[in-house]
Formats: structure tokens, sequence, C-alpha cells
């Protein structure tokens, strides 16, 4: 597989199309959430080419309320098939005995993220043994993911694919409207901070 030629081939077909593609490769696929702002979409496109793909939720249990109500309101409108897998240290227990949240710039907030996001996901990805991984990553996010592309792969020989990768937010936002999808943007992720920051999912071997 070329990756050069197939991002040369996709980067201007809509995100459907490349869902599509990703689909009929051989191998299991997996779509990632973390039923945050605009992400309806991808589960979405995703479920109605297939509506039984295998959606993966890694929940750090630091979910807002709100998120949680719009997650299951997306899994049942959606009918969705999802794996949710957790942290093995709860966010009750972090929060009373283990020191809580530490601040992005400590040394401790490394392994903060290991056990609240990359552990979690690491499990999951063993548990499924997927080929091909659809993601909701988008160029404009941040200064990192403005060097990557449609189709990558990571350190394990996983195709990740990001069809929604040149799409804008209004995009997304006009086919939320146009589909009367849930979405919820109250939301937190403990492991970034801050939105335009990594938190290790899309860097992490």
């Amino acid at each position: 597989m070329n990756l050069a030629e197939l991002n040369q081939e996709y980067t201007a077909k809509d995100p459907q199309a490349i869902i599509t593609h990703a689909l009929a490769l051989p191998g299991k696929a997996v779509v990632t959430t973390h039923f945050g702002p605009l992400e309806a979409v991808i589960l979405h496109m995703a479920s109605q080419i297939r509506p039984d793909v295998q959606v993966i939720w890694v929940d750090s249990g630091y979910n807002t309320k709100a998120t949680y109500r719009c997650a299951e309101k997306i899994m049942q409108q959606l009918k969705l098939d999802v794996d949710v897998f957790t942290p093995k240290i709860s966010a009750a227990r972090q929060e009373a005995a283990l020191g809580g949240i530490p601040l992005y710039t400590e040394p401790t907030h490394a392994e903060f993220t290991e056990h609240f996001k990359l552990e979690p996901f690491r499990r999951a990805m063993a548990a499924h043994t997927p080929t091909i991984w659809l993601t909701a990553l988008r160029k404009e996010q941040t200064e990192f993911r403005q060097s990557l592309d449609i189709f990558t792969k990571d350190s394990k020989g996983v195709l990740k694919v990001a069809p929604l990768f040149h799409w804008t937010e209004e995009q997304l936002r006009e086919y939320l409207a146009a589909h009367d999808l849930p979405n919820e943007d109250s939301y937190y992720d403990p492991t970034k901070a801050l939105e335009n920051r990594e938190c290790g999912l899309h860097t992490s071997p």
C-alpha cells in the first residue's frame, strides 16, 4: 500500500468515500471516539456505511455530565456497537487519594496520561486487534496534526484513517444540523489541559 498515492487520490474526496474505501479493505476496522464535540459526525458516517462497525470509547471517567448524556443519545440514535474501556484507576480514587489531576507542566502529568488515556487505549486495541483505525482527527486542530494526513500508519502497522482530516469545524456543524445529530460542547479532557495540546494518543508508540 502506497500511502503517498492513497493520500493524493483521496485528498479531494468526501469523507464518506474515504470511509467506504477504508471499510472495504481486508481486516478488522474500528472507529474510536471520546464522544466530545462534533464526534457524532464520524460515528454517523461510519455507521451509515457499516451499521455494525465496532466503536471503541476510552472513557477517562472525567467527562462532564453533559458529555455522558450526549453519548447515550448518540449511541441510541445510531444504534452503535460500543466497547467501553476505562482506566484501571478510577477518577474518584485519583481525586480522593492520589492527588487529583497534576499540572500539565509537572512530570507526573505524563504518568497520569498513561493511566487515564494511553493504557486503556492500548488495551482496547489489543483486545480488538484492528488493521484499520478510523479517527476523527483533523488538520486544523493542532500544529502537530498538520504534519499528518488522511492515511497514515501507526507504530504497530495499523492503518490510521482520518476521513475528516481536511474538514473545518463549520463543515462539521453543518453536517450535524443537516442530520439532526446530538452534540455537546461541554467537554473536558484532563490529559490535554488545553484544546490545542496533544493527549498522546496520536503521538505515542
